[in-house]
Formats: structure tokens, sequence, C-alpha cells
């Protein structure tokens, strides 16, 4: 007979209209009660859901995490009730389950027993957090895809500022393009339009600009440039939103006023910024000095990680939940897959791209690390890992507050001599049976 570890638990099946919950009680007889319900959704619905729950008491509940549709119900019994959200697969995986039982009578049993496992979820200022940063992501993908379209439109239309600009979207591209919707046609103009470096592509501009704009080109392409415009101001709106949010979650009473009766004297020894608290702005700063990570990145890190390091035991549990750990697919020896697991798609993409832009980077040992895999196992491979890198790194910088310390981009090389160097040494004293020591000599000059 299995051991009973919660006494007072419940199961809930939540749908998008309703939810079907059954509440279990373990009697002073050590008899099992239970007894189902079917809820609506409505907000006044889960307070009834809510009440009907705490007649009996009850410690635990557990439901599956179904899309979207569990967060009203969480919203509503988190303040009163321990619940958890478990992981659908594994409720599935649990042996034992009859085919006739509902599946809220069936969480409800699991929990009795304590045999789930809550998945993690962050507390309500994190949540808001990822709910910023994961729309503002949105809008910043949706802004490229527009800036793609501008590309296509400028193609048919036998534009090809692309092929000189670096970016379409830049100050001087960005002149040229209104000038294009304004209808100007005389290409030499346009293009000394450009400032900077590029005046020095003013004859290419000239080929590039000579086109065959057509009026429903520059109906489109305003439209375009009004969207992209559009959500440019968005996304300034959003982050700066997402900076006062982060401020108050580093001072949810505002900032800490100084002790005046912890003065030091002139000259004494401050405490350790090490062995101060973590804030999610020293995060941030903490996260920016990783190379390819600047403030946007980070702020989604955080979003999606936290601050607190101890739910992940150690680098590796931390970068397998991101699904940026290589699967382990072997079978008498031999290994048949070594494919990406599944896991957060917002950190995992967001350290990717900033994986990309650590590569373009100089003289760094990620750029190295990436170049060194891409030989042997393709670019994406490659960029994976340096995100896996990154990762790993972060995890590292928040547990111990540490900023990041670049190992630089002749790492490999060097690692590689020393190696070498060590392997010759112990070849030398078995052959001489005697103790081997090296001093390198400066080149004469």
């Amino acid at each position: 007979m299995l051991r009973i570890i919660y006494k007072r638990v419940a199961g809930l099946d939540v749908h998008k209209k309703t939810v079907v919950a059954t509440r279990m009680r373990v009697t002073e007889e050590d008899r099992v009660e239970w007894e189902t319900k079917t809820f609506g959704t409505m907000t006044p619905n889960l307070l009834e859901l809510h009440d009907w729950l705490y007649e009996w008491g009850l410690t635990h509940v557990s439901m599956e995490s179904t899309g979207d549709y569990w967060k009203p119900v969480f919203n509503i019994l988190e303040d009163s009730l321990e619940v958890w959200l478990v992981n659908a697969q594994h409720v599935k995986h649990v042996s034992g389950r009859k085919t006739d039982v509902k599946d809220s009578e069936w969480l409800a049993e699991l929990m009795l027993h304590g045999l789930l496992k809550p998945s993690f979820i962050p507390p309500k200022p994190q949540r808001a957090l990822r709910e910023l940063t994961r729309y503002r992501t949105r809008l910043v993908q949706e802004r490229a895809r527009v800036v793609n379209r501008v590309q296509k439109l400028l193609e048919g239309a036998n534009i090809k500022l692309s092929s000189v600009a670096t970016d379409i979207m830049g100050v001087s591209a960005r002149a040229m393009l209104a000038e294009i919707v304004a209808g100007q046609t005389d290409a030499e103009r346009m293009a000394d339009l450009a400032r900077g470096r590029m005046r020095n592509k003013i004859p290419e501009l000239e080929k590039a600009l000579t086109g065959l704009v057509q009026p429903h080109h520059r109906f489109v392409l305003a439209q375009q440039l009004d969207h992209i415009d559009f959500l440019d101001e968005k996304i300034e709106t959003l982050s700066i939103r997402i900076g006062q949010q982060l401020e108050s979650m580093s001072w949810p009473d505002g900032p800490a006023e100084p002790d005046a009766s912890k003065d030091t004297q002139e000259g004494a020894q401050v405490a350790d910024e090490s062995e101060l608290p973590l804030t999610w702005d020293t995060a941030v700063a903490l996260l920016d000095t990783i190379p390819g990570v600047n403030r946007r990145i980070a702020e989604v890190m955080l979003a999606e990680v936290g601050l607190d390091m101890s739910r992940f035991p150690t680098a590796d549990h931390l970068a397998s939940w991101a699904g940026l750990a290589p699967g382990n697919h072997q079978s008498g020896g031999k290994r048949y897959s070594g494919r990406t697991t599944k896991g957060n798609k917002s950190l995992s993409s967001i350290m990717v791209q900033g994986a990309w832009s650590a590569v373009r980077t100089k003289d760094t040992f990620l750029k190295a690390r990436y170049h060194r895999l891409a030989a042997r196992r393709g670019k994406k491979r490659a960029i994976v890992a340096v995100a896996h890198s990154m990762l790993v790194s972060a995890w590292h910088m928040l547990t111990y507050q540490q900023p990041y310390q670049e190992l630089g981009g002749d790492y490999f090389d060097q690692r590689k001599k020393e190696t070498k160097v060590s392997y010759l040494v112990r070849r030398l004293e078995k052959l001489t049976g005697g103790s081997v020591s090296i001093e390198l000599l400066s080149a004469a000059a």
C-alpha cells in the first residue's frame, strides 16, 4: 500500500470554460473521502472554487500546465493554498492509472501519495517582468519581419540599396527611403544624402538607387515605414516600463537610506560588494559584461531565469532547462543523436541571438570557441555551443556575484601548448627515468 504524504489535497482538470475539481482528505479512521465538482472559469466561479476547496482545509492543489488556461486559476488560489503546476508528461508516465479515472481524481490521488513534482512558477514581480520582456521580444521580431518586407519591396522596384548599405534602416538609408516615398527619382541627389562612411559609397549608391519605382511601391513603402516607426515607439515605451519594473523589484520599498549609526571613519573599509544581496539592477549590470549580451538581452535572461540560482544545482541543469544542452541518445556504446533537449524557448532564442553577436567580437574566447567548433561540427551546432557557454557563465556570475572573466581569443592555443608541453615532459621523464624541468629562455636580441 502506498504511503500517504499529504492528507488534504485537490486535483484540478483545467479547460478553457470549465474546471473539474476533485478534493480528497484522510479521515481520523484513515479512510479517504473524495468529492468531484465542476466550476466555470470566470473570476466569480473561481472564487467559488476557492471557497469549496477551503471548506475541507486543503493544503495542496495540483493541476496540469494546459496552455495559458491554468493562469486564472493559479492567480486566485496562490495566496491561500500551495498550488503545484505539474508537467503533463510526468503525470502520464506514472504507472497505475485506470482508464475510467477522471484527470482531476488522478491528480489528487497522485498528490495524496507524494508522486507529483511541481514545476517552477516565478513570483508575481518576475511574472510581470516576463510578460513585458516577452511582449517586447514579439514586437522586435515583428519589426524584423517588416524590415524584410521593405527589402522585398525594394527588390521588386529594382532598388538594390541593401547591396550597398549594411542597415537599410540606418540614418542615411532611411533618408533615401523617405525621398523615394516623396517621389524623388534622381539617384544622384538621393545618394548625396549619405552620411559618415557611407559617403565613400556614393558611386555604388547612385547605381543601387536607380530603379523602376511605381506609385504603388511608394504607397506600400510609406505604410511599411510608418509601421516600423510605430513599432520603434512601442518598443521604446516597453523598454522604459521594463526598467521601472526592474527598479521596483530591486527596491520594493524604495532605496534604503544609509544608517547614520553605522558610519565608518574616513579610510575605513566598506563591505565587499560580493557580500551584499544581489539586486535585479546589479544582475543586469553583471550580465551586460558578457560579450554579445546587451541590456535588452540581460533583461530577458533575468525575466526567464530569475536571481535565485539555487533551484539549478549546477550550470548544466540551467542549460538543460533552457534547451541548450545536447541530448545523450546512446545504445550499445554507440551515440545516435546529440540533438538539443526541449526547454524554455524564450531563453534559448535570446541566448542564440546573443551568441551571434558574441562571435562578431574581436579577440574573445567565445569567438574562438565558435570558429573552432564550426570547422568540425558546423555553424548551427557551434552557435548553440556558444549560447550554452554564455548561459553557463551567467549561472556562475549570478551565483558568485562576479563579472565575466574573459579568457582571450588565444585560450585554446595556450591550452593546447600547455598540454603538449606536459605530454613531452612526461615522455622525457619516462625515457630518462628522472625528473625533467623546463626553463624558458628569451629570444636573443
